[in-house]
């Protein structure tokens, strides 16, 4: 079974919105068996999106179509299906109410023209996920001119909208190709989180872990960089069934931790700041922040995960050195410096209460400051009443001088809470 992805919209030729729709699919059809050899982006034109839709069923099985199905003039992909289907669009009232029901919860009247998106190709059905108003769609081609073979082929229409996309792929998409491509096994994933190591140097400490899976098997290991949110380590299970897949995986994340070591944080959607607050949670500990170059991106990134306020108090973003040395009683002297990072730590814990705090300052960028370079940066973390800091050069831009101080903070004083367990003998719940 091979399929290609086209995605439907000026928008992504014009680079005003990132094409990440494609990538997930892409991932998506790799974990569930299926080869997928050929990305296409193409704009809202008849013409284009046609060559495009029978160029890719020309050399692929199935063709999943990303956009193109909203209310608007220059949403055509159902008509373009319609076209290479050779059968007109007949409306499908069942869609009409839901449609409507909608916007009833919404308490708007239904505007005519979201009409069109309850078009349906006849020998097409609409997949049971609609979580917006695009339906998406399932529609058998036959064979094409200059197509390979004279079997059927089919496309899967979604939405671009990704959330609405992922649950259609997830609920329809996948099952239906496992199910055409005859395909019983389980192809499972696990992703190790980890912060403090290059993905070269991380790969050069597993390549001999790498070099036993392929004469012995095993979870097979890829690596992906992923900015503030560390560096991802996927381990791929194949098997017959869930459970012998997960064996797979566990064997894989024990091998690979014991290799890495603290470097890894979490697993799977577990984030730096979530396992940060975990520890903190577990430990009865309280935390502040106090915040100079990153503005408060520390506290945002805690409090967008649910239930932080069992250990998150509260910020103190000085962003003005004067700011810095009322509220947080910095002294006289460098606000870039070893002794203003450490007095706003003790600081933000004496302001706001609190047993533990992470404090930064330094330098974001462009210009230089108190002589100092872009990317100078001091951290600390304070807890139980002792301060320690470190300071960083980071070669970036401003923005990601900024994301990259975030998670290092949040990484430090995540290693000082695991060794303050280790210290008191006490193992936490959720524990990475």
């Amino acid at each position: 079974m091979h399929c290609e992805v086209v995605a439907v919209g000026t928008e992504l030729l014009l680079g005003q919105i990132v094409n990440t729709n494609s990538s997930w699919i892409g991932e998506h059809l790799a974990l569930a068996g299926i080869d997928c050899h050929r990305h296409t982006a193409v704009g809202d034109n008849r013409n284009r999106i046609l060559a495009a839709i029978s160029e890719a069923l020309g050399r692929a099985d199935a063709v999943i179509v990303t956009g193109g199905l909203g209310p608007t003039q220059d949403d055509i992909t159902r008509d373009v299906i319609a076209e290479l289907m050779g059968v007109p669009l007949v409306r499908d009232e069942s869609l009409v109410a839901r449609i409507e029901a909608m916007f009833g919860v919404r308490g708007r009247p239904m505007p005519a023209n979201n009409l069109r998106q309850a078009d349906v190709p006849v020998g097409a059905r609409p997949m049971d996920q609609m979580p917006g108003t695009a339906p998406g769609l399932v529609c058998p081609i036959a064979a094409l001119p200059g197509a390979d073979n004279n079997n059927a082929k089919v496309v899967y229409a979604v939405p671009g909208v990704p959330w609405e996309m992922r649950q259609m792929v997830e609920g329809t998409v996948l099952p239906d190709l496992k199910q055409r491509a005859g395909i019983s096994s389980v192809i499972r994933s696990r992703t190790l989180r980890t912060w403090g190591h290059s993905e070269s140097g991380l790969a050069e400490d597993l390549s001999d872990e790498i070099d036993r899976i392929d004469r012995e098997g095993g979870a097979t290991i890829a690596f992906l960089a992923s900015g503030m949110e560390g560096l991802k380590v996927r381990l791929t299970a194949k098997a017959s069934t869930d459970a012998e897949a997960d064996l797979i995986l566990a064997d894989g994340e024990e091998r690979v931790r014991k290799i890495a070591g603290p470097i890894v944080f979490g697993v799977d959607d577990q984030t730096m700041e979530s396992v940060v607050l975990d520890l903190l949670v577990n430990q009865g500990l309280r935390l502040a922040t106090a915040e100079s170059l990153t503005g408060g991106m520390i506290s945002t990134r805690l409090t967008e995960v649910p239930g932080s306020s069992r250990a998150f108090v509260g910020s103190i973003v000085a962003y003005q050195d004067g700011v810095k040395r009322s509220q947080l009683g910095v002294l006289d002297g460098p606000v870039v410096s070893e002794e203003a990072v450490t007095a706003m730590a003790i600081g933000a814990c004496e302001r706001l209460g609190t047993e533990v705090s992470v404090a930064v300052t330094g330098v974001a960028g462009p210009d230089s400051y108190e002589g100092q370079e872009p990317g100078t940066v001091w951290m600390a973390t304070c807890v139980d009443g002792e301060v320690e800091a470190f300071r960083t050069l980071w070669p970036f831009d401003r923005a990601r001088v900024r994301q990259f101080t975030v998670i290092t903070v949040l990484n430090a004083l995540r290693l000082r809470l695991v060794g303050r367990v280790t210290d008191r003998s006490v193992t936490p719940h959720g524990l990475s």
